[in-house]
């Protein structure tokens, strides 16, 4: 049987970005299915294809969603809980990892074409973005998830 961080690398060393491999490792113990959870994080590599906001953060904090979000719009406490919940995974991973923006962990800007040749060239998808991915699932294993 495979640990979580393992099944999310699998996710991504099959051709996931880093947000679907961290979401999809949780989605279907939140009730989403594994295709719904996949095409939901599409969108959501490369720092929000801006080289912003890493996706492995991103994807974890749709797993926050899942597990604590709001769906009720005047639920106040429910929203708050939600949002603390997502600034705690935000702080322990910058904390852990010197960062949270997708450009500064890589060293360059994916959404360049030059940032995207130095990733590659660099292997950087293999050593940092892998590392990340399963340092995100294995934080939202230590908190609860």
């Amino acid at each position: 049987m495979k640990t979580k961080s393992e099944k999310a690398a699998a996710y991504f060393e099959n051709g996931f970005n880093c947000a679907q491999s961290v979401f999809s490792t949780f989605c279907e113990r939140y009730g989403l299915d594994e295709e719904s959870a996949l095409k939901i994080a599409s969108g959501l590599g490369g720092g929000f294809r801006s080289g912003e906001i890493c996706g492995a953060v991103s994807g974890a904090v749709l797993v926050v969603g899942l597990k604590y979000g709001q769906s009720i719009a005047d639920d106040l406490d429910v929203k708050r809980n939600c949002n603390a919940k997502a600034e705690e995974f935000i702080q322990v991973f910058r904390e852990r990892n010197g960062s949270i923006v997708c450009r500064e962990l890589l060293g360059c800007d994916l959404s360049t074409e030059e940032g995207r040749a130095q990733a590659k060239r660099d292997n950087l998808f293999r050593t940092i973005c892998d590392e990340k991915v399963r340092n995100a699932v294995d934080l939202l294993d230590e908190l609860g998830y």
